[in-house]
């Protein structure tokens, strides 16, 4: 599954350096100036998985594959940009392509690092980036209804349907409310996501916090929690000054840098999971001599459905899979000792696959 995350916020509010820190390059320009990121930079980033290590040790896999999900630094957005203040359409479209948004606030103070509003209050820049994107929202939406409503006086059903997905959406937004609020009905999920709303997309808020803040956060990122709770949202506090340096160091250096701040492990790692749960997604994984794999599927997602993940094949030729539990599989040290505890499981094509579920298809080409 190619998960795409854009990583959004005003200039200077530390996107870039984050950004970077995921990617653990400097291929984002980190710079203190509006729109020193013009082209979106993409970065394919490993879902953290600390499973895998054990699945691989007992299966003595010769290689660790862990699922992936891409970040997308957008340029910065500044007030006016849904009307192309700064660039801003062209920034926007570069978010109607991803599955989800990281807003970054401004949780710190510095002086050397100016603040395109003049002032430090990230209540205030979540307020306008996501006003921005409402109303780039509005602007699209409003061009439709027109040509919607003649097809669907003509009897075109799916106009019908959209239109009224469209009118759904506008009466969020007109009340202020981003796309995200409004109870798109279940069965027309498909249609709601071809209207490519920007701000429909589940959203993650990052207090971007100083230094002396990363562990327990500080007033400022406290307002940033407070309103993720208001709006059904989580946050996530990083400091992402303390986050590229940790991407800089090797494995064993980077467990020292983080004890000596009190960090059990990168705010990143969490951030990455944040970003993954928010989409609705979970992991399962198969193991052998080969590889020890984490493969992404939506939660609910039955067994057929893992399997054609894997390969189309897999789907429509599924026979059963053998499945144990991640906890079983460690336990038992691996697949003959589940199999011969009674922890192997042969499920059907109506299993609901779990989280950690470690399992091998069956099927018949």
């Amino acid at each position: 599954m190619a998960l795409k995350v854009a990583i959004v916020g005003l200039p200077n509010v530390g996107k870039s350096t984050l950004f970077n820190a995921l990617t653990e390059t400097a291929a984002a320009q980190a710079a203190n100036y509006p729109f020193c990121t013009i082209e979106p930079n993409v970065g394919d980033v490993a879902v953290p998985e600390p499973r895998l290590d054990a699945l691989a040790r007992i299966a003595a896999s010769k290689e660790i594959i862990p699922a992936r999900i891409n970040f997308v630094d957008v340029a910065g957005l500044v007030r006016g940009a849904s009307k192309g203040e700064g660039l801003g359409n062209q920034f926007l479209a570069n978010i109607r392509d991803t599955d989800a948004v990281v807003f970054v606030a401004r949780c710190f103070a510095d002086d050397d690092v100016s603040h395109v509003e003049g002032r430090i209050d990230p209540i205030s820049d979540l307020d306008i980036i996501e006003t921005e994107l409402m109303l780039a929202d509005l602007e699209s939406l409003e061009k439709r209804v027109s040509n919607l409503e003649k097809r669907a006086k003509g009897g075109d059903k799916d106009s019908a349907t959209t239109l009224r997905l469209v009118k759904l959406a506008l009466a969020a937004l007109e009340a202020g409310r981003p796309a995200r609020t409004a109870s798109a009905p279940a069965d027309d999920e498909k249609a709601w996501r071809m209207l490519q709303l920007l701000t429909s997309k589940p959203a993650l808020y990052v207090a971007n916090v100083d230094e002396d803040s990363a562990q327990t956060g500080n007033a400022l990122s406290a307002l940033v929690v407070e309103r993720a709770v208001k709006d059904g949202a989580k946050a996530v506090i990083i400091s992402a000054k303390i986050e590229s340096e940790i991407a800089l160091l090797d494995a064993g250096e980077r467990a020292e840098f983080l004890e000596t701040l009190g960090l059990t492990e990168p705010g990143l790692n969490k951030l990455i999971r944040e970003a993954y749960a928010l989409l609705g997604l979970q992991t399962y994984f198969t193991a052998g001599p080969k590889e020890a794999r984490a493969w992404t599927i939506p939660v609910g997602a039955t067994a057929p459905q893992a399997a054609g993940v894997i390969h189309t094949d897999f789907e429509k030729g599924f026979i059963r899979a053998e499945t144990i539990a991640f906890d079983d599989y460690v336990r038992l040290n691996g697949e003959a000792g589940a199999r011969d505890a009674g922890k192997l499981r042969a499920e059907g094509k109506d299993y609901v696959v779990r989280d950690g579920d470690v399992m091998n298809f069956r099927f018949n080409v």
